[in-house]
């Protein structure tokens, strides 16, 4: 089974009330091959809700209390993203993942990437808050380029 981000599958989850809807991600969900999740609204966030970035460091930082995850008004909300990235991994246990397709850039989802923290459109190569944890408990993560890219 695959666990993967519900913006990729069309669910308007995104900070700003959006989706980052990838057709064959949809497929998959239709098709019952794919289980969709969203670490921030398991967190305790609501949709549409104030950006995010990881100020300090990545998602690994964040777990390590070496780093903060705070919205663009400076509110720190650290511990939502620690809650929702623990309840992802409980589901991706629950459904047994093979593999966990989650949204780039994200200070959650991103398995590569995240924002660094300055909410000027800046990245920088570091894993978000759930990617960290799951990644952390042996589960192969991939964003959703690197997931499209192996089906070819």
């Amino acid at each position: 089974m695959i666990l993967v981000s519900s913006c990729l599958a069309g669910l308007e989850v995104r900070y700003n009330g959006t989706h980052s809807l990838d057709n064959r991600i949809c497929k998959l969900v239709e098709e019952n091959k794919a289980v969709t999740i969203c670490p921030e609204l398991l967190g305790g966030f609501s949709t549409p809700r104030e950006p995010a970035e990881i100020v300090g460091g990545d998602g690994e930082d964040v777990l390590d209390g070496k780093a903060k995850v705070v919205e663009k008004s400076g509110k720190d909300v650290t511990e939502l993203y620690i809650k929702g990235a623990y309840a992802t991994l409980e589901i991706a246990k629950k459904i047994n993942a093979t593999i966990v397709v989650l949204k780039e850039d994200s200070p959650s989802c991103g398995s590569s990437m995240i924002y660094n923290g300055e909410f000027k459109g800046k990245k920088i190569v570091g894993n978000g808050v759930t990617s960290a944890l799951i990644k952390r408990n042996g589960l192969r993560v991939i964003s959703e380029e690197q997931f499209i890219e192996s089906l070819f």
